[in-house]
């Protein structure tokens, strides 16, 4: 079965069609930048612009920053809070043409790790952490989504974790490797206590430097670095509009 992936971010939108039997893009994939101040009507051009790419008339899924309940956006993250309340899935269904799906980014990039990269086949308890501008989280047990966590909200000395985790934070404050890497020790430690996961998979633009951090953590539970990259939101979209 093939489904349009669309990956909704605060810089940038992109969208290929996935064979979701193989997790295969089968076209490249396009990336339009995303509208200024991110308001869900120019953003649903952007989508609409990039299924008339594909001259596409099946099934879209739709990663978007922000929890997801019956297909309305919660919160809001580096897009317009005009979000927050809107029926996202009717507006881009009505837009496009095309049965929309939206899901969680961060949930559709574990969905894409569990089914086709690190976490594929692990049978325990996973989870999926992306650092990047914030920290967006996705756990698994035996394989099962419980979607729209915000661990990246948990707080740590008064914060928000990510204010202290997240890449942003790293390059922010100029942190070295080994600086960053207690930090985020800490983070998981704190994770680990909470949920005794067996396995967390480390997603987001940072996971290209992986072997800069990953080696200096202490914790018990394994980690590793995502293995999907940039095309992880975009399958995970397309699987998430499978599944709905």
């Amino acid at each position: 079965m093939h489904i349009l992936g669309i990956d909704v971010g605060g810089s940038g939108i992109k969208g290929a069609p996935v064979d979701i039997e193989t997790g295969q893009l089968l076209a490249e994939r396009i990336r339009i930048k995303t509208p200024k101040d991110g308001e869900p009507e120019p953003v649903a051009e952007v989508v609409n612009q990039i299924a008339q790419s594909f001259n596409w008339t099946g099934p879209i899924g739709i990663g978007f920053p922000a929890p997801i309940k019956s297909g309305v956006a919660l919160m809001a993250a580096n897009v317009s809070e005009k979000w927050i309340g809107t029926n996202a899935d009717d507006l881009f269904t009505k837009v496009t043409g095309c049965d929309c799906t939206m899901i969680n980014d961060a949930d559709a990039a574990g969905l894409a790790e569990m089914t086709f990269g690190a976490g594929r086949g692990q049978p325990g308890t996973v989870i999926l952490l992306t650092l990047g501008t914030g920290i967006g989280s996705a756990i698994f047990h035996r394989g099962h989504l419980l979607p729209n966590t915000e661990f990246g909200h948990m707080r740590m000395k008064g914060q928000d974790a990510e204010f202290r985790t997240s890449d942003a934070a790293r390059q922010r404050e100029d942190l070295s490797w080994e600086k960053y890497a207690k930090r985020l020790n800490k983070y998981l430690k704190i994770m680990e206590k909470l949920f005794w996961p067996d396995l967390f998979i480390i997603g987001g633009g940072i996971s290209k430097e992986s072997e800069k951090y990953l080696p200096l953590l202490t914790i018990a539970t394994p980690v590793v670095p995502a293995q999907l990259l940039n095309e992880a939101g975009i399958v995970g979209a397309a699987l998430g509009a499978r599944q709905n």
